[in-house]
């Protein structure tokens, strides 16, 4: 053979052995997920938490930045060793009264009887993420307080987080609130991820015996284990032999279950669902069948109310709170629901 047919049949040989490292690198990654998922508990945290996830550049004690202008940062230390960023934003009828105010007299504004949400987000990001903070903007622009959390290993809280240290934080968030809020009604906001704190909060605090004055969830699952046999990334797994055992049972073993159906049947706290139809993270079915668990569930006298927001509004799963109709829906609730 010339050097011209060497050449040419080295040339194919090296074409395919680059097709087969093309075709087999996805095969490789798809099986060593499941395997890296099961063995490595810190891979696990990552991946439910996102927490990593974040924007650069952010000052969190600039709040402004974002227009929130009648809006202290400050930090909490939930136990020792964590401190937790949290922003307060006043009713936005309070603004001009805010400027240049300091923590003290957000404070003792707690007590001024508007209604207060704890606002505990989703996963990934942080406080400054722009869907929350336009959530916050409408929340404020119709009468309410709002205390956006970062939990440990969010944002610029320190720590990493855990499902039982991120609930701490959460709790002792809302226990610091109602110390302060007088008969200003405090409820629990929980999006996605963090429906998941606040049912975990709310049954804390009914087994305290001081239970939250209402319950909002936006876009919840039932519960975690759930939810990611209906994520959209599941579906490359499902037919992946033992799925549960790799993915499911894993989150289990790592204590990460955010099971709230359990929670939300053991407690009498008001409870409103919003979800949309389109959510394309968590599917409007969870949200539809934890209101029907609770239902089921034969509290009496509990208010228990679901709010679906149709496809056809392209909400998803971040967008409900441009609904114009939301901010009726809340006054409504809250102005229903009964004091503990």
């Amino acid at each position: 053979m010339n050097a011209a047919g060497t050449a040419a049949v080295r040339m194919l040989r090296n074409h395919g052995s680059e097709l087969k490292l093309i075709f087999l690198t996805p095969i490789v990654i798809y099986v060593t997920i499941p395997f890296a998922f099961k063995i490595c508990p810190t891979i696990v945290t990552k991946l439910v938490y996102l927490n990593f996830l974040r924007r650069p550049f952010i000052d969190f004690k600039q709040p402004a930045n974002y227009l929130l202008n009648h809006t202290v940062n400050l930090y909490l230390i939930p136990e020792e060793g964590i401190t937790v960023g949290v922003w307060h934003t006043v009713p936005d009828k309070r603004w001009q009264e805010a400027r240049g105010k300091d923590q003290q007299w957000y404070e003792a504004a707690l007590g001024d009887d508007n209604p207060v949400i704890v606002y505990l987000h989703g996963n990934g990001g942080s406080r400054a993420e722009g869907h929350r903070v336009e959530l916050v903007k409408m929340l404020s622009a119709h009468g309410f307080h709002v205390l956006a959390l970062d939990y440990r290993g969010w944002g610029d809280s320190t720590g990493e987080p855990s499902e039982a240290g991120i609930t701490t934080d959460s709790l002792y968030l809302f226990e610091w609130t109602r110390a302060r809020s007088r008969k200003s009604p405090v409820c629990l906001w929980g999006h996605s991820l963090g429906s998941g704190v606040a049912t975990n909060t709310a049954r804390s605090l009914h087994e305290k015996g001081s239970p939250a004055d209402a319950v909002i969830l936006e876009s919840p699952f039932t519960s975690l284990r759930e939810e990611v046999a209906y994520h959209p990334l599941a579906v490359y797994y499902k037919i992946f032999p033992a799925f549960e055992w790799f993915f499911m049972d894993t989150l289990t073993e790592n204590n990460i279950i955010f099971h709230n159906v359990e929670n939300l049947k053991s407690i009498s706290t008001p409870v409103l669902i919003l979800h949309a139809e389109d959510d394309n993270i968590i599917p409007f079915e969870l949200g539809k069948k934890l209101y029907e668990s609770l239902l089921d569930s034969q509290i009496p006298e509990r208010q228990v109310k679901f709010v679906a927001f149709p496809a056809l509004l392209g909400y998803k799963h971040n967008n409900i709170y441009k609904d114009p109709q939301l901010p009726e829906i809340l006054k409504e609730f809250v102005k229903n629901m009964r004091r503990y």
